[in-house]
């Protein structure tokens, strides 16, 4: 597919040349990043939004270049390079994806398609949501954030905040354990325990960047595949991330469970 793309549409660029030719900013809190081609994205929103990470969450993103990009093409086999073209086409808009990662030596390149996504929310959402991942693999899961989420599913607390949390959720607690104890104790599949509890954090850690950088309601997060996570419950991780993370200079976090007329 790669060829086919290559030969006849005209100025896609593999990822590794972008990365190459195009110069990486530092954020103040530390983040690399830069912005190549044609994103629709002003310079001062896309700089807001980066430098909204916590410098507590950016030291483990070092090794991390994210560069925005109009459209990161998928691959058909994963030898072929990954291509970026500079604009957007509806014709190559349906061969993109959200965001691919790429090595770069020493660094990982994650590129972001600012036209596949559509609008500055979801712009956000996709760049902290691969923050709260890479937050997750460097440094794992707070112990403090381990025993608030457990509790709320052993409580069965109504949702979750992803399709992922949901699931391993559901997995982590036998049916046995929803309805009480076996032999005095809950039955829990560790693996998926481990995976909700993962899953939750990276979630939660996204939810509270998205919050510090724009004014939006819960409720747009909301999917059709799985409820939403109670909006005490939420506030109750969303609080304990913001204890962890302070927000950076310049930045506020806030919860109002009602907006003003």
């Amino acid at each position: 597919m790669t060829e086919g793309v290559q030969s006849g549409l005209g100025g896609l660029v593999q990822a590794t040349q972008v990365a190459r030719e195009t110069a990486v900013r530092r954020a103040s809190n530390g983040i690399n990043y830069a912005a190549y081609g044609d994103t629709h994205v002003d310079p001062k929103d896309l700089e807001r939004m980066v430098e909204a990470v916590p410098t507590t969450i950016t030291a483990a993103l070092q090794r991390k270049h994210y560069y925005f990009v109009p459209l990161a093409l998928r691959e058909s086999r994963s030898s072929e390079p990954t291509l970026i073209s500079p604009v957007y086409t509806p014709e190559l808009s349906d061969q993109a994806i959200c965001h691919r990662n790429v090595a770069l030596g020493d660094a990982e390149g994650v590129f972001i398609s600012t036209r596949l996504l559509g609008d500055r929310f979801a712009l956000a959402f996709e760049f902290f949501i691969n923050a709260g991942h890479a937050f997750v693999d460097a440094a794992g899961v707070p112990e403090s954030f381990d025993q608030l989420a457990w509790a709320q599913a052993v409580a069965d607390v109504r949702g979750e905040t992803s399709q992922d949390a949901w699931e391993s959720r559901n997995l982590a607690l036998a049916p046995e354990a929803r309805l009480g104890r076996v032999d005095g104790r809950l039955i829990v599949d560790e693996k998926a325990r481990t995976s909700f509890l993962e899953s939750s954090f990276s979630d939660a850690v996204a939810i509270y960047l998205l919050s510090l950088a724009i004014d939006f309601d819960y409720s747009e997060l909301r999917e059709r595949e799985y409820p939403l996570l109670a909006p005490q419950a939420l506030a109750e991780r969303l609080r304990l991330i913001a204890k962890l993370f302070p927000p950076n200079p310049n930045y506020e976090f806030a919860i109002r469970y009602r907006r003003r007329a």
